[in-house]
């Protein structure tokens, strides 16, 4: 895999949600109008139902609501970028990502799951851990790897403090994964850790 010709990245358009997001705020107080309306729709995606709740005029109705859509808006998102991306290069990678990814307060450890084309199959939650840890297990990757008939994955986990410089544990359960495709026959192109804007690829960094 070269490091700049392995794994092309349409970018994101918004605009699905911001109508029915608009028209669910249509009642609401000025003051949460003037707040909701000064963040970006994807800062608003990622609050819970909790957060929601504290501002003035969302109900338990209408925060379920914003909940829905902004689900289904991401599935749909994911599904369109997933069903014409190539992945060429860790940048590539990144950039599917990196919105997803940047400002998750917990470590998530995920895959990228390509075909023999460099394709994107699909784009999967292996584990969720804490705020400087994820916990993962070469047979939750590979298991759903298998039953997407992946044939390469790339490896990718945020760190919430926005400094993507991978850790000697990042380095070595790279390793013990590559070890697993290799006996699967599945191979891992890449790991690459997601930070505040910015990533590293372990590829590129020449650590695997």
């Amino acid at each position: 895999m070269e490091s700049k010709a392995i794994y092309n990245i349409e970018s994101n358009s918004m605009c699905d949600a911001s109508v029915i997001y608009i028209s669910l705020l249509g009642n609401l107080p000025d003051e949460t109008l003037l707040y909701l309306l000064s963040k970006k729709i994807t800062e608003v995606m990622q609050m819970s139902k909790e957060e929601l709740l504290e501002l003035k005029g969302i109900t338990p109705k209408l925060a379920s609501r914003l909940i829905s859509v902004f689900k289904v808006h991401e599935m749909l998102v994911q599904e369109r970028q997933e069903q014409r991306t190539i992945i060429q290069s860790p940048d590539d990678a990144a950039s599917l990502v990196m919105e997803k990814m940047r400002r998750l307060d917990r470590e998530h450890f995920k895959v990228l799951l390509l075909n023999t084309k460099n394709q994107v199959l699909s784009f999967e939650t292996i584990s969720v851990g804490t705020l400087n840890s994820s916990v993962v297990h070469p047979r939750e990757v590979f298991k759903v790897a298998i039953k997407k008939s992946a044939a390469s994955v790339i490896l990718l986990h945020n760190h919430p403090s926005g400094e993507p410089a991978p850790s000697r544990e990042d380095i070595s359960i790279t390793k013990r994964l590559i070890e697993c495709g290799e006996t699967l026959g599945i191979n891992v192109l890449d790991h690459i850790i997601i930070g505040d804007g910015k990533y590293a690829s372990l590829k590129e960094q020449g650590l695997i």
